[in-house]
């Protein structure tokens, strides 16, 4: 269901206090009036703590600066007098002894009466003894058709005509942003240019990579490497490359659904991270980057929200990619913390939205420990696929070398002995091969001359790879792969 139809379904079976966090309190209110007089037919009431009630002339003004006063106005109207209340940053006042005892009061009699009290705040701040009381609502991020019906009026404000392909263009680039945020950006845009157009889409996208930082859970990510820049992984190549178009409008309308993602598992070094920013560079979708320790909040119920609102940002972007580090270790996390469940409650929250997402979000995960996931992650539904990342064999190895040397030295990589340099770096991860590179650079760097093969030589005979140093976690992760519950990424 829609935002909409659940808040309308609330008014009209009349739950008592309706809390709805969001940061667009011109649009929210917009939509409570709105649907007060076309569905409910209730009378409209705004309290907020300077200025009291507006709105109505007979209340202007009353309980300015009392929040406990505002709630009494709910008793003096008639029991059949149908109204809502919208209370503006409330969330600060429900600690009150007073208010939480007049609130739990209220509730009582408001069931049965055609009244609703909804607290607007950027927070949900709940205290336990109103959370039975209260329900939350989670309000969404601008759609696709508001984004447009609002950049068609600006475009009629400032009577500028734009092709519909541009406007949609510029309609996807907004995508994740509020309506204010929108109007300031593309002010700012006219301001600058004195019009827009799809050139425009690169200085929304500045705008939105600000607002995802100031999120401090998502990290917009600039996908600088493509296919050419992996060496190897030839199945997982082909796949992506299967699934390139897939969330175009033709594969829409062929009737196929959206990718959900991919696990990837292996051991450090072996490209996980690349692939990523190869999968978004490619499908040329905006790359997010989800850390699960900044989901944890130190407040009760803060990291659930959190959550929610990285799923809100990632839906509100798609299509797109949502790329989380390192998931193992978050599961781990959950097997040993002593927080009362709150990781175990969010990363069930993280996996019943990847079984049950419909948004085109394509979610790649990396991972390195596959014994600290539950089995319940792996299996399809979740994900796609699950791509097991073996260190690179010789022909691998072979192809990485000539990425990195053809990175370093364009179109000088035959002057090395790659075939001798892939024998010796046996064991040795993509990340590792990339190391004995620049350390060969170094040297001759330091000797004021060109870095040769021998120098190349060397540096493997000085390098210990991660292989060897933890044997047992790589042979334990081999016999897991070989186990038939996850496919290869190379075809050697």
């Amino acid at each position: 269901m829609s935002f909409l139809n659940d808040f309308v379904l609330l008014l009209k079976a009349r739950y008592p206090i309706i809390y709805i966090s969001t940061y667009e309190e011109e649009r929210i209110e917009y939509i409570i009036k709105y649907c007060t007089k076309k569905y409910v037919s209730r009378a409209y009431y705004a309290w907020d703590f300077i200025d009291g009630y507006q709105g109505n002339p007979n209340d202007t003004g009353f309980a300015a600066r009392n929040p406990l006063e505002a709630l009494e106005l709910i008793e003096k109207l008639t029991p059949e007098t149908p109204a809502v209340f919208v209370l503006r940053d409330y969330d600060n006042f429900l600690k009150d002894l007073s208010v939480t005892r007049k609130i739990k009061n209220l509730s009582k009699t408001l069931k049965t009466q055609p009244k609703n009290i909804i607290i607007i705040s950027n927070e949900v701040n709940i205290p336990d003894p109103l959370k039975e009381i209260i329900t939350v609502v989670d309000f969404p991020l601008p759609s696709y058709s508001e984004i447009q019906e609002e950049l068609k009026r600006l475009m009629d404000s400032i009577k500028q005509e734009i092709s519909i392909k541009d406007i949609s263009s510029l309609t996807i680039a907004c995508q994740g942003l509020s309506l204010e945020r929108i109007r300031r950006v593309l002010s700012k845009i006219i301001a600058q240019y004195g019009k827009i157009d799809k050139f425009s889409a690169s200085l929304i996208l500045e705008e939105k990579k600000q607002i995802i930082q100031q999120s401090q859970i998502l990290d917009f990510c600039i996908p600088d490497k493509n296919a050419s820049d992996l060496g190897g992984l030839d199945i997982f190549k082909e796949w992506l490359q299967l699934r390139q178009t897939a969330f175009s409008t033709d594969a829409i309308n062929y009737g196929l659904p959206y990718p959900k993602g991919v696990l990837l598992v292996g051991v450090q070094g072996t490209g996980k991270s690349i692939a990523a920013k190869i999968i978004a560079s490619e499908w040329e979708l905006p790359l997010l980057r989800l850390d699960f320790g900044r989901l944890f909040a130190s407040l009760v119920g803060q990291s659930e929200l959190r959550v929610r609102k990285m799923i809100q940002i990632a839906e509100a972007l798609s299509p797109c990619i949502l790329w989380v580090d390192e998931i193992d270790k978050a599961f781990a996390g959950a097997q040993s913390s002593g927080d009362s469940g709150t990781t175990s409650r969010v990363l069930a929250t993280f996996i019943t939205w990847l079984a049950e997402k419909t948004s085109p979000v394509f979610v790649i995960a990396t991972a390195n420990n596959i014994d600290w996931i539950p089995p319940e992650v792996i299996r399809k539904g979740r994900f796609d696929e699950v791509f097991f990342l073996a260190l690179p064999t010789r022909e691998e190895r072979q192809a990485i070398f000539e990425v990195h040397l053809s990175k370093f030295r364009p179109g000088k990589e035959r002057n090395f002995e790659i075939g001798l340099l892939s024998e010796l770096s046996k064991d040795f991860s993509g990340a590792e091969i990339e190391q004995v590179v620049i350390e060969a650079m170094r040297l001759g760097f330091n000797e004021n001359r060109e870095f040769t093969t021998e120098d190349l030589i060397i540096s493997i005979q000085k390098s210990v790879p991660l292989a060897k140093t933890k044997s047992k976690e790589l042979k334990a992760l081999k016999e897991w792969a070989e186990s038939g519950n996850v496919a290869r990424a190379s075809k050697y």
